[in-house]
């Protein structure tokens, strides 16, 4: 199953696959790294995103989705653009597409229970998709 880790920053939605088949994990050859939402932030803005997400999940079969959950307040919290990306992509249609939220503490209690099983520098990701890629892990392993 292939399931796609999502970091939302900003007007940017970054994005990595991570597929598990039969116990082993890999990375589908994706040409999105990142989705971003227009500057006017309208309505047709946020449904052409959303379109562009709901597209890419179909294109690379994917099944489920895993958010790194932002804070609503706090030092780390989210901004209001971010916080309308996630509903644009929890709202995709697709009845089959499983949207997760997944807070700090559940990534960091599964990171510390099942640890990455290779070193980020080696997957040939570029640097601002770790975070997407490590979402996407604890997609797959968390309960």
């Amino acid at each position: 199953m292939i399931v796609c880790g999502v970091e939302l920053t900003g007007s940017d939605a970054v994005v990595c696959l991570l597929n598990l088949d039969q116990g082993q994990f890999s990375l589908p050859e994706c040409k999105v790294r990142k989705l971003t939402l227009k500057k006017n932030h309208s309505r047709a803005d946020l449904l052409e995103f959303q379109t562009s997400f709901a597209e890419l999940m179909v294109d690379y079969e994917v099944r489920k989705v895993a958010i790194k959950e932002r804070m609503p307040k706090g030092k780390f919290a989210g901004g209001a653009i971010s916080f309308k990306l996630e509903a644009a992509i929890q709202l995709i249609s697709d009845t089959d597409l499983d949207v997760t939220m997944l807070p700090p503490a559940l990534i960091k209690a599964t990171l510390s229970a099942n640890p990455l099983p290779i070193a980020f520098a080696q997957t040939g990701l570029k640097v601002f998709q770790e975070t997407a890629f490590v979402a996407a892990y604890v997609g797959h392993v968390a309960k």
